[in-house]
């Protein structure tokens, strides 16, 4: 005799996963596909031909290393955020809580004019600094400050629920044991907050790579320094190569592939380990 078991206020299996994988096909799968399609139809020989040149490979070495480094800024400012923002009540804390979002609701093209505007030689911070021969604007410093700004909520607003769900007694716990607030931080709080601080990274590092709005102001756009993949793709497309664009776009596709495995296989990893504590 089968057990009796409760329904679920939920729809059934059949709807959820029938519905969840026609959206991920008309979100996700197919504009993927069609990118691996067009490229299929170039052919792998051209469409090598057009990825291997030094343009193109100073432009994803660009993108794929700044955003690296844009995103492991955020993994590090980010959670420090989000730590601030739960464990801490301070003057305007709703305020800044509320500015963590603001890269979301503005428009990329306005927060580049605005960063190119501020860093520019000539503007508020880029005048302060130029007596210095600091430059920030149309170097790879301005795409680095552009890129933690689009990508900085991602982090934050990751890691901030699991940080909400830490009970202030664990730390206790861990200081009536002798343990330091350095070992604590590292030993109790750090892996509790791993799992959403990489998936955090990988969202902001997956933002950074396609950026292009915010970047392309402060960038200045200089062939062999400055010049990004995605804005390859745009001048392929204008001057209607959709042959070129397709092989850069699958070849940033490919990069961002194994990056994001590497960091979910790291994700898997941690989460065992804090299993096994």
């Amino acid at each position: 005799m089968r057990p009796f078991v409760r329904p679920s206020p939920m729809p059934g299996l059949s709807l959820s996963l029938g519905i969840t994988l026609t959206m991920l096909s008309l979100v996700v799968l197919l504009p993927m596909a069609a990118l691996l399609w067009q490229g299929a139809s170039f052919g792998i020989g051209p469409m090598w031909d057009v990825i291997d040149r030094d343009r193109v490979w100073k432009a994803l070495l660009l993108s794929f290393r700044v955003a690296f480094f844009a995103a492991l800024f955020n993994l590090v400012f980010g959670v420090l955020l989000a730590w601030v923002l739960v464990r801490y009540d301070f003057p305007g804390r709703r305020l800044v809580d509320a500015a963590v979002d603001l890269p979301f609701a503005l428009p990329t093209a306005v927060a580049g004019i605005a960063l190119t505007a501020l860093y520019a030689p000539n503007g508020l911070f880029g005048s302060w600094l130029k007596p210095y021969g600091i430059k920030i604007a149309y170097t790879e410093w301005g795409i680095l400050i552009a890129l933690i700004f689009v990508g900085l909520p991602f982090v934050t607003r990751t890691v901030q629920p699991v940080a909400e769900e830490i009970d202030r007694e664990v730390e206790e716990a861990s200081a009536t044991l002798g343990a330091s607030r350095f070992y604590t931080l590292c030993r109790v709080i750090a892996p509790m907050l791993a799992p959403a601080a990489l998936t955090g990274f990988a969202l902001a590092l997956a933002r950074a790579v396609g950026e292009y709005g915010s970047v392309i102001f402060i960038a200045g756009n200089i062939p062999m320094k400055t010049e990004i993949a995605p804005l390859l793709i745009v001048m392929q497309l204008e001057e209607f190569n959709y042959n070129g664009a397709a092989a850069i776009g699958i070849a940033m596709l490919a990069i961002s592939f194994v990056l994001l495995l590497a960091i979910n296989l790291l994700q898997i990893w941690s989460r065992r380990r804090i299993g096994h504590v």
